[in-house]
């Protein structure tokens, strides 16, 4: 590698890992329904780790991140220039049923907050809120893939 800097091997390394995730990712995610499944594994953990959990602020601390993961994904591809309309119609449609979720969560813009000893409660509903929202908004399993990866890297 004459000629190379250690930055641009670890450029290099890093595009080459991200190229095998993509394509492991688009392997093993064949369809819509799996990869909305995925998506829904990261709620279904978050409410895990929540019912875990005896301290109402860190109850909230963590529906706060798993939220914000989420958003700032959705986000990433929405601003993607590849995103198609309907994929960014949708994409927004799931970011306002996260960010609801979320502002019932802290009691903010015109909902009232979650009382501490209905948070368990509170992380199912978003399970299956985000369940329902899987079934009516419609994302193609390219965009799915992206927002997955996406949640992953920035989890990371």
């Amino acid at each position: 590698m004459k000629g190379t800097t250690m930055s641009d091997h670890k450029m290099s390394v890093h595009k080459i890992s991200g190229l095998i995730l993509v394509i492991l990712s688009v392997s093993f995610f064949s369809g819509n329904a799996q990869a909305a499944e995925k998506i829904q594994g990261y709620f279904n953990s978050a409410a895990r780790e929540v019912k875990a959990t005896a301290d109402p602020v860190q109850k909230r601390e963590i529906l706060n991140n798993e939220f914000q993961s989420v958003s700032n994904a959705l986000n990433v591809i929405e601003s993607m220039p590849q995103t198609s309309a309907s994929d960014r119609a949708g994409l927004e449609r799931y970011q306002s049923a996260i960010k609801d979720n979320q502002n019932e969560l802290n009691g903010t813009n015109g909902y009232a907050s979650v009382p501490d000893g209905q948070l368990n409660a509170f992380s199912n509903y978003v399970v299956q809120n985000m369940e329902q929202a899987d079934e009516t908004i419609t994302i193609s399993v390219v965009t799915l893939l992206l927002i997955i990866i996406v949640v992953i890297l920035i989890a990371r």
